[in-house]
C-alpha cells in the first residue's frame, strides 16, 4: 500500500522571497493587536477582576433574553450585572461585583448568590444554574499578576533554551516569534470579547510550547545544513531547511486542527475560549516557525560561517607548519 504523502518530496517553496512583506504585515498586525488590547481591552473574567459569575443555560434552546435579565437582577439592588453571551444564544455569562464588606464576610457573597439565581430560577422556569464561581479582589490581583509573570518566564526560558542550544541568535528568533504568536492571540481577544480568565493563561502557555516545539524542529534543520552546505546562499538554505520540515509541520498541525474543529463545533461552551486560543495559535504558530523564526536570522547576520570557529595566528602557523607551507 503507497503512503500517503502530505508534501511531495521534491517540493522546493520560495518561503523567504516574500520575507519582506509578510514580515510587515505581522509587525502592523503586532502593533494592531497592542492597540486593541491597550484601548478596547480584554474582556477579563472573575479570575482577575474579581467578583462573582454566575452561569446560567436556557434549555428550551431559545435565544437568552440578556436585556430583560439585566433589568430584572439590576433591581435587586446589587448593582448593575454584565451580562454576556458564550457558547450557544441560550448560554450567559452574568458577572457581579461583590458586596461591600465580601472581603471579610464571605456570607455576603453566598447571600448575594441565592437571591439572584432564586430570583432567575422564579421569573425563568426554563433557566438551568450551571455554576456560581467567586473570587475576591485580592485573589484575583494575584492571579493576574502570576499570569503575566508565567508568560513572561516562560517565553524568557524558551529563548534561554534555544540560545544555549543553538546560538544567540536563534534565541532572538524564537523569542520574537513567541512575542508574535502570544500578541496576535491577545489581539484575538480584544476584538471578539470572549471572556479571558485562566483557562485562555494556560492555552497562551501551550501555545508557547507548540510554537517551541516546531521552531527548534525547523532551527535544527537550519542548523544541520549550515554545516552541510558551507557555500549556499543564505535564503536558499533556509528554503531548503523550511521544505524539508514542511511534511512534518503540517502533519502535526492538521491533526491538531482536526481535534480543535470538532471541540470548536461540538465541545462545551464552557472551553470555547481555550479551544479558539488554540486554534489560532497553531496557524499563528505555524506560520511564524517559518516567516519569523527563519527569516530574523538574515537580518541577524546569521551564515554558514558564522559558527566556524576563528582561527588564531598561531594555529595557522602550526597549520602551515603541518602542511611544508
Amino acid at each position: 500500500m503507497k503512503l500517503l504523502k502530505l508534501v511531495p518530496d521534491n517540493t522546493n517553496i520560495k518561503f523567504l522571497r516574500l520575507r519582506g512583506p509578510f514580515y510587515a504585515a505581522s509587525l502592523l498586525l503586532m502593533a494592531l493587536s497592542l492597540t486593541l488590547v491597550f484601548t478596547k481591552g480584554l474582556n477579563l473574567g472573575v479570575d482577575f477582576v474579581g467578583g462573582q459569575m454566575i452561569r446560567v443555560t436556557f434549555v428550551s434552546g431559545g435565544e437568552a433574553p440578556v436585556a430583560v435579565m439585566r433589568g430584572e437582577i439590576d433591581k435587586l439592588g446589587y448593582g448593575e450585572p454584565i451580562i454576556q453571551r458564550y457558547g450557544k444564544p441560550n448560554e450567559i455569562s452574568i458577572r457581579m461585583k461583590l458586596p461591600v464588606g465580601a472581603d471579610h464576610d464571605t456570607g455576603l457573597a453566598d447571600k448575594m448568590a441565592r437571591t439572584i439565581t432564586a430570583d432567575i430560577k422564579a421569573k425563568h422556569a426554563d433557566a438551568r444554574i450551571d455554576g456560581v464561581d467567586s473570587v475576591s479582589g485580592k485573589v484575583s490581583g494575584e492571579l493576574w499578576h502570576s499570569a503575566v509573570l508565567s508568560l513572561g518566564l516562560a517565553a524568557l526560558a524558551v529563548a534561554a533554551y534555544i540560545w544555549l542550544r543553538f546560538e544567540w541568535q536563534f534565541g532572538i528568533g524564537a523569542l520574537f516569534s513567541l512575542v508574535h504568536d502570544v500578541t496576535l492571540t491577545l489581539g484575538m481577544f480584544a476584538v471578539t470579547q470572549i471572556e479571558f480568565d485562566l483557562t485562555i493563561v494556560a492555552a497562551l502557555l501551550t501555545l508557547i510550547g507548540y510554537s517551541l516545539n516546531d521552531t527548534i524542529v525547523v532551527y535544527d534543520r537550519i542548523r544541520e545544513n549550515l554545516k552541510k552546505y558551507r557555500k549556499m546562499p543564505m535564503p536558499e538554505l533556509l528554503d531548503l531547511s523550511v521544505n524539508e520540515t514542511l511534511h512534518r509541520t503540517i502533519a502535526t498541525s492538521l491533526s491538531m486542527l482536526i481535534t480543535l474543529t470538532a471541540l470548536l463545533l461540538l465541545g462545551p461552551g464552557v472551553i470555547f475560549g481555550f479551544t479558539a486560543a488554540i486554534t489560532l495559535g497553531i496557524f499563528v504558530g505555524t506560520y511564524s516557525s517559518i516567516y519569523m523564526a527563519a527569516p530574523i536570522l538574515i537580518w541577524l547576520k546569521v551564515n554558514p560561517k558564522s559558527f566556524v570557529p576563528t582561527e588564531t595566528a598561531i594555529e595557522k602557523q602550526e597549520r602551515m607548519a603541518r602542511e611544508g607551507v
